[in-house]
């Protein structure tokens, strides 16, 4: 059943109350999407995948490392990564779940514990969290890592989502299902201006969201929305991914490797363009976002199309601004491509999770938004996701800014 979920500006800053009730509507989605699970086909060795059981038992496992266990929990930023930690429920979970130390190839021939010992375990987990939630003050330090624990688990929800479509599983529930755009795409015009990129304020931050910075922007012109499939698709029936020109070199590898004349989930049907949506194939609407396009693809539309991808500075700026009389900046309905790399702003600082950002400075993209798959506490303009370039199995799409 739908409920009501604060976005992610209000649980950036919750109160112990807030944030409790959010923990537990986000233990019962991962529950949900885990017994889907149990029910579905296995799931192969892959790259992008992950043992269901094992992510359940990481979640679990993450929550409590960082809270029950950790004897610092109350110190924040200032808690020493390493410190020795209490023992955990399970006696071996270290060795079975810390996505630092065990190899990913390695997950799927675990002696994990069945899926109702699992089960167990996360009610046991988030009763600890909530019990020590209970005796602790408002101060962001105290509450760092209970709200560290609630987005590590809704991102985990969201890479369920990513994997149930790659496994074509069936998820009804409305609330990750994709809307059609409501607006027409339509130029915003910015002004040259300094901007601050980065997370000002109290609360919460990730942090490679961190330190906020000014920023010349020069002026520039944005798409209010992202590119629609009535928009991507004029590129691909022109033979767009057949047209070496359009793409950038890794752009063309990736094609070649891949040998696609479409994007993925998508194919040619006698009456029209279908997709295939959790299992389903489906005629498809046309003013739905363009989504699980990865950035090669966002920036072969943009040449053939004589159009750029916005910088995060620009997405941001645009995000942020004051909107005059009509306009408006529609965003959250798929991740969203930019040009920029995946850096740490200048004055970086990496946070007690220390393998959150720091390994992934890597050159990849920036994404910015949200898609209909992300929990609403995840909604947040300053939020930095990153992935590969060549990744279409994300719920992502792009809007594009003027030459």
């Amino acid at each position: 059943m739908s409920v009501h979920r604060p976005t992610g500006q209000p649980l950036r800053c919750a109160a112990p109350e807030l944030l409790a009730e959010a923990l537990r509507q986000s233990r019962a989605d991962t529950l949900a999407l885990a017994a889907l699970y149990e029910q579905g086909p296995e799931v192969p060795r892959h790259p992008g995948l992950n043992p269901p059981r094992w992510e359940l038992g990481h979640i679990g496992w993450f929550q409590e490392f960082w809270i029950a266990r950790n004897p610092q929990r109350h110190l924040g930023l200032q808690a020493a990564p390493q410190a020795p930690r209490l023992p955990a429920l399970r006696g071996n979970a270290d060795v079975l779940y810390d996505s630092s130390l065990v190899p990913h190839a390695s997950r799927w021939s675990l002696p994990l514990p069945d899926a109702a010992a699992t089960r167990d375990d996360l009610s046991l987990q988030l009763e600890g969290t909530l019990a020590l939630l209970s005796q602790t003050g408002p101060a962001d330090d105290a509450l760092y890592f209970y709200r560290l624990a609630l987005f590590h688990e809704d991102m985990h929800h969201e890479a369920g989502l990513y994997m149930a479509q790659a496994l074509g599983m069936a998820v009804t529930d409305p609330r990750w299902q994709p809307a059609p755009l409501s607006q027409p795409r339509q130029p915003l015009c910015r002004e040259a201006s300094i901007h601050r990129l980065g997370r000002p304020g109290p609360g919460f931050a990730f942090d490679n969201e961190l330190a906020a910075h000014d920023q010349p922007l020069a002026a520039f012109e944005i798409d209010s929305r992202v590119v629609s499939w009535a928009e991507f698709l004029p590129f691909v029936e022109a033979g767009g991914y057949g047209q070496p020109r359009w793409w950038s070199g890794p752009g063309q590898r990736w094609l070649n490797e891949q040998a696609v004349a479409a994007p993925r989930y998508l194919r040619r049907a006698d009456k029209g363009w279908e997709h295939q949506l959790w299992g389903r194939w489906q005629s498809l609407d046309p003013d739905l976002p363009a989504c699980h396009l990865n950035a090669y693809e966002a920036q072969a539309w943009c040449a053939w199309a004589g159009r750029r991808l916005p910088t995060e500075a620009e997405w941001e700026r645009a995000a942020l601004a004051t909107l005059g009389s009509g306009e408006t900046f529609a965003w959250g309905a798929v991740w969203e491509w930019t040009a920029s790399a995946f850096a740490p702003f200048p004055g970086f600082c990496a946070h007690p999770y220390r393998d959150y950002s720091a390994p992934w400075f890597d050159g990849r993209p920036v994404l910015r938004g949200a898609s209909f798959g992300t929990q609403p506490s995840m909604h947040h303009p300053h939020y930095r996701n990153f992935f590969t370039a060549e990744r279409n199995d994300i719920f992502a799409g792009f809007r594009s800014c003027a030459r």
